[in-house]
C-alpha cells in the first residue's frame, strides 16, 4: 500500500475511536416528584336567552258605509224640504253631505279606521359573549433519582413510579 492510503486509514480509525468507546444502554430512575404544567385557555362562547315583550299592534278595521249612505239620503230629503227654487238644489246637496257625515259617525262610533291598540307578545332573543377559561395540562415537570443524583425533565405524560432512561457513557475527551 502506498503511504497516502495508510495515512487516510489511520486518520479514519483515530476519528472513529471515540465512537467505539461510547456505550449506550437503558436503565430506570426512581420518580421523586411529578408536577403538572397547566395553562389557562380562553374559550369564548355565546349565552343567549329569549325574553317575551308586549308590543303594540294596530289592526285596521273595516268601516261601514251604510251609515253614510242612509245619512246622505236622509239629509238630502230634509234639505229638499227646506229650500225653495234654485236654493232647493243647494239645500239638497248640503243636506246630503251633512247627513252622510253624521250617519258615518253614528255608524262607526267616531272611529278613524283603526281599532284601539292591542298588544301582542313577541319573542326577543338576546345574546352576549362570555369568556370561559379552561385549565389544560400541557406537560409534567418530572424529578427523578438516578444513582444518588436528582434530575428534572419536562415530559408529555406522567411516567408513574419510575422513568425509563437512555444512558450514554463515553470517555472524557482530552484537549
Amino acid at each position: 500500500m502506498n503511504m497516502q492510503a495508510k495515512l487516510m486509514i489511520t486518520a479514519l480509525g483515530l476519528s472513529a475511536l471515540p465512537l467505539v468507546h461510547a456505550v449506550e444502554f437503558e436503565d430506570f430512575g426512581r420518580v421523586v416528584r411529578v408536577q403538572p404544567r397547566v395553562e389557562q385557555v380562553r374559550q369564548p362562547h355565546q349565552e343567549c336567552r329569549t325574553e317575551y315583550v308586549q308590543a303594540p299592534v294596530q289592526q285596521p278595521q273595516q268601516r261601514s258605509a251604510g251609515g253614510s249612505i242612509l245619512g246622505g239620503i236622509a239629509g238630502a230629503i230634509i234639505g229638499n224640504q227646506v229650500g225653495g227654487g234654485s236654493g232647493r238644489t243647494a239645500a239638497t246637496a248640503a243636506g246630503a253631505i251633512a247627513g252622510a257625515v253624521v250617519g258615518d259617525r253614528v255608524d262607526n262610533d267616531g272611529r278613524n279606521g283603526n281599532q284601539p291598540q292591542q298588544v301582542q307578545e313577541q319573542a326577543v332573543r338576546q345574546c352576549r359573549n362570555v369568556d370561559a377559561y379552561e385549565t389544560r395540562t400541557v406537560g409534567y415537570d418530572v424529578t427523578y433519582d438516578y444513582r444518588g443524583r436528582n434530575y428534572t425533565s419536562v415530559m408529555a405524560r406522567d411516567p408513574g413510579q419510575r422513568v425509563r432512561l437512555r444512558v450514554s457513557v463515553e470517555p472524557e475527551q482530552m484537549q
